[in-house]
């Protein structure tokens, strides 16, 4: 059912939040391009055993140069981006900036012809962003010099993003999910490693206490594995559009970890912000026709029946 790959999608971003906390609580000893390495490294570990015990298939060896580009694409040029911008930004403004995801996701889908764009879905995605802005705007009134170049990074990532989201569609139709996403995070995995082994950056994993290997560990079997997952299965059932609109939840459940953990005051705005976020995605994925027709809308089919793209006249 398309609505369970919605919530698939859901549940990837809001995990994808906690990755925030994990990440910042890992910072004071490993470097970014070390963490992502440790987190896509060990989530290609979780996936390919997974993959073997199930006995699935996969990718075909002609679909290994796409599926390892886009492993490349996704699994290592995006953090890359996604880190590089936090050096110049800030963290809401960069939460903002990669909230883009959903529209770029949407015109990237369009100019290929993979995803028809809609009055509903762009309504949608609209109110999910003003919803991140809403949430983040406190944070948003102060920025760094040079921010800028920071936005304009974590645009680059989210462009990565979505170009992943609407070329992966073809492949997750002739390849489950589970060894399609290990297949492509080793890739970016191995490019990751590469980088940091000249740097030196593994002689750091020494000094991790237990409580950073307990955080290392839920990177890659969680932040890395898991949600990764879920994506890769959202994206096999629902157009990328309805997938991409979701990662507006990653900064309001990223605001929700700071106010459980940190101490971090629960404000009006971030309240706001989380249901105008819900609404959002309701209204791109037409959640009302979910309940009221109990299946999906015309014009809508599953992947495996239309590997070549997908189609909404809603």
């Amino acid at each position: 059912m398309e609505i369970l790959g919605v919530l698939a999608a859901i549940l990837s971003s809001a995990l994808g939040g906690t990755a925030v906390g994990a990440t910042r609580y890992l910072a004071g000893t490993l470097d970014p391009l070390t963490i992502g390495a440790i987190r896509f490294g060990g989530g290609f570990l979780v996936l390919a055993a997974v993959a073997l015990a199930r006995r699935d298939r996969f990718p075909p060896v002609h679909d290994w140069p796409g599926a390892g580009a886009l492993g490349v694409l996704f699994f290592g040029l995006f953090p890359v981006l996604f880190n590089g911008a936090l050096v110049y930004t800030t963290a809401a403004r960069g939460a903002l900036a990669l909230s883009t995801l959903p529209l770029l996701t949407m015109i990237a889908g369009a100019i290929l012809r993979v995803e028809s764009p809609t009055a509903r879905k762009i309504t949608g995605v609209m109110i999910a962003m003003a919803g991140v802005a809403v949430a983040l705007g406190t944070s948003l009134a102060t920025a760094p010099p040079g921010a800028w170049r920071g936005d304009l990074l974590m645009v680059a990532a989210a462009l990565c993003m979505a170009l992943y989201n609407v070329w992966s569609r073809p492949f997750l139709s002739r390849t489950a999910p589970i060894p399609f996403v290990a297949f492509g995070m080793g890739v970016g995995a191995v490019c990751l490693s590469v980088l940091v082994a000249s740097r030196g950056g593994f002689t750091r994993l020494a000094t991790l206490d237990t409580p950073q290997l307990v955080a290392a560990g839920y990177l890659a079997i969680i932040c890395g594995a898991f949600i990764f997952f879920l994506w890769a299965f959202a994206l096999r059932r629902v157009a990328p559009t309805l997938v991409a609109v979701s990662v507006a939840v990653n900064p309001i459940t990223a605001s929700i970890f700071g106010v459980v953990f940190l101490g971090e005051q629960v404000s009006a705005k971030l309240i706001v912000g989380l249901i105008a976020v819900l609404i959002g995605i309701a209204v791109a994925s037409g959640a009302a026709g979910w309940f009221s027709q109990g299946r999906r809308k015309a014009g809508t089919r599953h992947p495996i029946q239309n590997p070549g793209g997908y189609t909404d006249t809603d």
